[in-house]
């Protein structure tokens, strides 16, 4: 059965009505909580500036506390309430909801309106709509400055959400519940997936450490540019690259923070390490095994014979080049510099056997094409989908709103 169906169903031809968020319950503006009140422990404590960096749609711990003394004179959070931002950098987070099902009674500040649910909205529910276009729609009606975006408690009151079957709340609540089950079940996973992800990176990390770091007597020790043969890439002008390749079989062109686009000429063939020498990611180690082109802004990296490609990828990501960057100005790599840094050389087998383990973890935790990234990527985009179909009610016009 279609999400479309399934919703026809689900709905049972109840009506849908769309009403202000004000009468759906209460809003209540924050006060206060400068991030120098937190301390260890304490009252639990919401931080509108984490709700967008730290949280998900829902909680049951904060990330941080307050003392009571502090916390007797901000808003009170209570279980099922709902805390929403009202200012952010960008419009993206204004807005953002975040559930809260603590045991124990939360607080939070300014820049944070708490919307407590009256008996006809699920918490849940207007969290998931909050993800609609919908919803982005109904937001950016009242989102103001450029700088700083921001959405008051008041404007937030006016925004519409579905209701289905308004005039029998125990059977809204009902088709609400059963549209917040599907929606949690995915992002549950996604939650799931997250959490493994971080895990992997953090036992990634752990092995990498231990497999690349030596004592001084144990292996032999080289400078970089004792091994490698590094070169900066070739100018290349801008209308020449293509933001996505057509149908010439073009190939990738790298600069300084990564893939630029597409071009026709290759620079260089075979297995090869790029490091970025200019630009905030200045350091970055890629690697790159058949035709590309580099610009003048990447260091084209050739291993000597002994090397092992994959093993060096690992070696000088761990090295962290970045911290060599120049910090005036635009952040920059000297090449002759870099060639001066001892780097650990052991035997190619044992460098074969290492990067085969650590390759294993880098493809978990950062390929786009087979790894977790990758199955959060499409679960995410699931969830998205059947969200806008979950949520997607008729809306009145202009004139009839």
């Amino acid at each position: 059965m279609s999400t479309l169906r399934y919703l026809e169903r689900i709905l049972d031809g109840a009506v849908v009505d769309w009403v202000p968020l004000g009468e759906l319950g209460e809003l209540v503006r924050g006060n206060g909580l400068p991030k120098s009140d937190f301390t260890a422990t304490g009252v639990p404590a919401i931080h509108y500036g984490q709700i967008y960096t730290h949280y998900g749609m829902s909680t049951t711990s904060t990330k941080s506390f307050v003392a009571p003394e502090t916390a007797a004179s901000l808003k009170k959070v209570n279980y099922g309430d709902v805390v929403i931002t009202n200012t952010s950098e960008n419009f993206e987070d204004v807005a953002t909801p975040l559930v809260y099902f603590g045991k124990e009674q939360a607080v939070t500040g300014g820049h944070a309106t708490i919307f407590k649910p009256g008996n006809s909205l699920l918490a849940m529910y207007f969290a998931h709509f909050t993800q609609t276009p919908a919803f982005e729609s109904e937001k950016r009606r009242y989102a103001k400055g450029t700088k700083v975006i921001d959405v008051s408690a008041a404007d937030i009151a006016k925004i519409l959400i579905p209701i289905p079957c308004p005039d029998d709340p125990q059977k809204s609540l009902a088709i609400q519940g059963e549209i917040v089950r599907i929606l949690d079940s995915f992002t549950e996973l996604t939650t799931e997936l997250t959490t493994e992800l971080t895990l992997r990176k953090k036992q990634y990390n752990h092995y990498r450490e231990q497999l690349l770091t030596f004592d001084k007597n144990e292996v032999e020790w080289k400078t970089i540019g004792e091994v490698f043969d590094m070169r900066a890439g070739k100018h290349i002008k801008a209308k020449d690259i293509q933001s996505e390749p057509d149908d010439r079989h073009q190939i990738r062109c790298y600069g300084g923070n990564g893939i630029r686009g597409y071009v026709q000429e290759k620079s260089h063939d075979g297995d090869h390490l790029l490091i970025g020498r200019q630009g905030a990611w200045c350091g970055n180690v890629q690697r790159e095994k058949g035709k590309f082109y580099a610009t003048e802004h990447a260091v084209v990296v050739t291993a000597d014979k002994g090397i092992d490609v994959d093993w060096a990828f690992h070696m000088l990501s761990f090295m962290n080049l970045n911290q060599y960057a120049s910090t005036s100005g635009i952040p920059g790599l000297a090449v002759g510099n870099i060639k001066k840094l001892a780097i650990p050389v052991p035997p190619l087998r044992e460098q074969v056997r290492v990067s085969a383990i650590l390759d294993k973890f880098d493809t978990l935790t950062t390929s786009l094409a087979e790894g977790l990234p990758r199955e959060i990527e499409l679960r995410e985009k699931q969830y998205a989908y059947y969200r806008d179909q979950l949520l997607s009610f008729p809306k009145p016009d202009a004139e009839a709103a």
